[in-house]
Order: C-alpha cells, then sequence, then structure tokens
C-alpha cells in the first residue's frame, strides 16, 4: 500500500473504533479486523505530518483539529450532504490560501502591500458555480479577468521597474551619437569591432557564435567564453534585438551591440535581467551553417 493514502486506512479503522475526547477515536483490539484496521491506520500515518506541512500547509500544532476533521469526515460515510460540506470546506482553503496568494503574486509582481479582494472572489466564485446572482456570464468574467489582469499586473511593473525603461532610453540616445555607433531601423545600436567579410545569415539560418551578455551597469549576466565552447542557434529563435543584428553581421565580425528593451525582454524577467531592461552584447559570428 503506497503512502498518503492514510485518509482511505482512517475511515476503515475509524468504523471499528468509538469516539472518545474532542472527537477522537479510541482502538479496542479486540479481533483480527480490529488490530489490522488500527495497524494500517498506523502505518500510513508514517510521513503524515510532513506531508501535512510541507504539501498542504498545515500547521501541525493544530493535529487535534485536523484529527477531529479527519474523524468525522471518515464518519460522514456516504452522507451526500456532509460530503458536499467537506468539499467546500477543502476548496475554501485552496482559496484563501493557494488563489490568493497566487493571484496576488501574478497581479502584484510580490508586492505584499497589495491584495485582491477575497470578498468580492468568493461572491464572483459562488455566482459561478450556482449560477445565481451573476454580474456578468462567465464568458464575460473570463475576458474581464484576462484583460483587467494584463492591465494591473502592466502598472505593478511599471511601477517598479519604470526607471530600467528610462536609464535604457536614456542611454541609448546618447549612445547613438557616439562615434562608431550604427543605428539599425529597429532601433538596435551596433559599433564594429572586427569587420568579417563571410556569409551573412538570414533569418532562418543556423550560426556559430560566442557572446557575452551585460546589464546596463556592466555586469555580466551570461558568456559563451566563460563556458569556452561557442554557441548554436538558429537567428529567428533569439529575442528580437539578437535576430536583427545577426542578419546583418557577415561572417568573421565582432561586434558590440546595444538591444532597446522592448527587443530583449521587455516586461519579462528572466535570471539577473529585470523588466525593462536593456542589454549589451558583444556577438563574434564564427560561422554561418
Amino acid at each position: 500500500m503506497k503512502k498518503l493514502t492514510f485518509m482511505a486506512a482512517m475511515a476503515v479503522a475509524a468504523v471499528a473504533m468509538t469516539s472518545c475526547n474532542h472527537g477522537a477515536p479510541s482502538a479496542k483490539l479486540r479481533t483480527e479486523i480490529d488490530t489490522v484496521s488500527y495497524s494500517i491506520g498506523m502505518a500510513q500515518s508514517d510521513g503524515l505530518k510532513e506531508y501535512l506541512a510541507n504539501q498542504q500547509g498545515v500547521d501541525t500544532a493544530y493535529m487535534a483539529a485536523f484529527i477531529k476533521g479527519v474523524t468525522e469526515g471518515a464518519n460522514a460515510g456516504d452522507n451526500k450532504k456532509q460530503a458536499a460540506y467537506f468539499a467546500g470546506i477543502q476548496i475554501g482553503q485552496q482559496i484563501a490560501n493557494q488563489w490568493v496568494n497566487g493571484i496576488n503574486y501574478q497581479l502584484f509582481n510580490g508586492d505584499s502591500t497589495q491584495t485582491i479582494s477575497l470578498q468580492n472572489l468568493l461572491a464572483g466564485f459562488i455566482s459561478g458555480a450556482t449560477g445565481k446572482g451573476g454580474k456578468m456570464t462567465v464568458a464575460e468574467a473570463r475576458e474581464t479577468s484576462d484583460r483587467l489582469m494584463s492591465s494591473i499586473r502592466a502598472k505593478a511593473l511599471e511601477k517598479t521597474y519604470g526607471p530600467n525603461r528610462e536609464e535604457g532610453e536614456k542611454f541609448l540616445a546618447e549612445n547613438a551619437k557616439k562615434e562608431g555607433v550604427k543605428v539599425l531601423p529597429s532601433g538596435v545600436q551596433y559599433k564594429v569591432i572586427k569587420e568579417g567579410s563571410g556569409k551573412i545569415p538570414a533569418d532562418s539560418s543556423t550560426v556559430k557564435v560566442h557572446y557575452e551578455g551585460k546589464l546596463l551597469d556592466g555586469t555580466v549576466f551570461d558568456s559563451s567564453y566563460k563556458r569556452g565552447q561557442p554557441a548554436e542557434m538558429r537567428c529567428n529563435q533569439v529575442i528580437k534585438g539578437w535576430t536583427d543584428a545577426l542578419v546583418h553581421m557577415p561572417a568573421g565580425s565582432i561586434w558590440e551591440v546595444y538591444i532597446p528593451q522592448e527587443l530583449a525582454y521587455a516586461e519579462r524577467a528572466t535570471g539577473q535581467i529585470k523588466p525593462f531592461s536593456m542589454l549589451t552584447f558583444k556577438i563574434e559570428l564564427l560561422e554561418v551553417k
């Protein structure tokens, strides 16, 4: 019998037990069935506290309350009304602990001072579940939630990371005036360190490159040089700024490339790269395949 089937085992044991204080059962091992029921229950409790704490988020200081719930649930048998109630309790806890926390993280980018309304979340959920008293249809709710979540998340990102965009735009405006810096129609800037004379790749070409990527403050966030071997990639399977640079580079070239945030990762965060970060790359195009 696998672990974490303890709920089923407890249900078997509860039938053969009588209740004592706080609804906790008391074992009476009079027969083999009594004893096997008890031993199954005991065996299946192995790792229970760890499971409750790590997988269910239960504070194990309240084990008495947990045991009371288990006993009531098991003794409910096939009572459909009680089964529905217990299912509601479980989903309600998921709403409070998982849904709210997850939605808050998506909307407010980890800002713990902001939260959605639990009361309105429940009101919408219950209206949808019962089909009564809804202020919109389910289809309208889906469209509205998608639209407003995108809008609220964008505002939260702008509040936190908007300065990254401003710093990048200021840098690019000044950099474009420097000697040797060229600007592509997309807004990507580059400076030739070494001029190659080989083939210029198409956007569908596979290329072999060495590169080093830096943030605006000079932090190196990725480097094939440090890994000791070049990378191979399709030109159209990288960020847009890379694609635009590569399809203008003759093989054998080494360029310093300056990529606006909207042609890099835009509002996405990845590794050390924060939202709205412009990026600088040294790109060495070794081969076009």
